[in-house]
């Protein structure tokens, strides 16, 4: 609102103000001068202008103070003690303004680190990508937050293309560091890895070498040592390949809803530990089965975290996912379509919890690109 062709004119109000103030003390009567509350002039501009208008603003202040301070006669003129508080009050005006930008671009800087970090974690997916149609959306529960423990990816390769959702216990920058260590781990072994449950291993191994970095690391088990990530991998069969189904591997996450023409159904219940749990199983270690799972080509898989299902309304009942996405679906089988499912979870959630998210928020759907 203060830019105009994309130029600042945020000196304008500060300036408008200021004459204002002259013209009025130079149209009443002597009796009553409001000369002195030109200092307000640098203090506006210390919120809304740089620091050289700032300054600059703090000067004419100044200069225009005593021009129609002067023009009265001797016996009305406000003097020394008003000169001094215009004088203090634009020099003040100009440090606050200082203060001001420095933190303003400190902010700006930490909200691009923040952004890269997101990049990196969720990174941008071509669409479509490795044969499959996708839509994503993740929102933070802290709104000043850019980035938590809520991941997914897909990555194609020669076995297939892989697609990993997760949430990591916690919040914060270590929450963050494990997502991006599982999603790093995801990323190689899901392209070199032809089995499944390989790559199911290779995620649980992973998540236990970072937790014991952390420990070695000397973190706290509030910082990382005992944190885990509940985890959907879903494996879709290569191009040639016998399709119709897919196969999929629970770790302790919600269940995931398959969407299409025929209606909604879930897939089978995560059954399984989180990873980085898999240890309390007994020596063996463990890993929840995979499951092959029948998916046709005009479906949709639906991915979410637990800030949709555990998101709460004012009486605090919880959002009916499964309800809302077989109602959408039975109107229109349009809602099907991995953008249209995405934005109905999305809304849905935002409508039902009234805005107040209790948790990161992460609906991410892909389906079969059709040849």
């Amino acid at each position: 609102m203060l830019r105009v062709r994309g130029r600042s004119i945020a000196w304008v109000p500060p300036l408008l103000l200021l004459v204002a103030i002259a013209v009025t003390d130079s149209n009443t009567s002597g009796e009553f001068r409001i000369i002195s509350w030109i200092v307000l002039v640098p203090g506006i501009a210390a919120a809304v202008c740089g620091v050289k208008a700032t300054a600059a603003l703090a000067v004419l202040a100044l200069v225009t103070y005593i021009e129609v301070d002067t023009a009265w006669p001797h016996q009305d003129q406000t003097g020394l003690p008003d000169f001094i508080l215009v004088a203090v009050g634009g020099a003040l005006a100009t440090a606050a303004c200082a203060v001001r930008v420095r933190e303003e671009r400190r902010m700006l800087h930490m909200r691009d680190v923040a952004d890269t970090t997101r990049r990196t974690v969720l990174r941008p997916l071509p669409t479509p990508w490795g044969g499959l149609e996708h839509a994503a959306v993740y929102l933070a529960a802290d709104s000043e937050a850019r980035v938590g423990g809520d991941f997914y990816d897909i990555q194609p390769g020669p076995h297939g293309t892989r697609v990993l959702l997760g949430d990591v216990q916690g919040k914060g920058l270590p929450a963050v560091d494990a997502a991006a260590a599982l999603l790093g781990a995801f990323r190689e072994a899901a392209y070199h890895e032809a089995s499944l449950a390989v790559v199911a291993e290779r995620l649980e191994v992973r998540m236990g070498r970072h937790r014991r970095y952390v420990r070695d690391l000397g973190g706290a088990p509030e910082r990382g040592v005992e944190r885990f990530a509940t985890a959907v991998l879903v494996a879709f069969p290569p191009p040639g390949a016998p399709a119709g189904h897919i196969e999929v591997v629970n770790f302790g996450h919600e269940p995931s809803l398959v969407a299409g023409p025929s209606g909604v159904r879930p897939l089978p219940p995560g059954d399984g530990l989180p990873l980085g749990l898999a240890a309390l199983t007994g020596p063996e270690a463990a890993l929840p089965p995979v499951r092959r799972v029948p998916f046709g080509p005009d479906e949709t898989l639906l991915l979410v975290t637990d800030g949709v299902t555990e998101a709460r309304d004012a009486d605090g009942t919880f959002f009916p996912l499964y309800a809302r996405v077989a109602l959408a679906v039975s109107t229109d089988p349009g809602a099907a379509r991995p953008r249209a499912l995405v934005e109905l979870v999305r809304d849905g959630t935002l409508r039902h919890s009234a805005g107040r998210l209790g948790d990161d928020t992460t609906v991410f759907a892909v389906r079969q690109v059709r040849t």
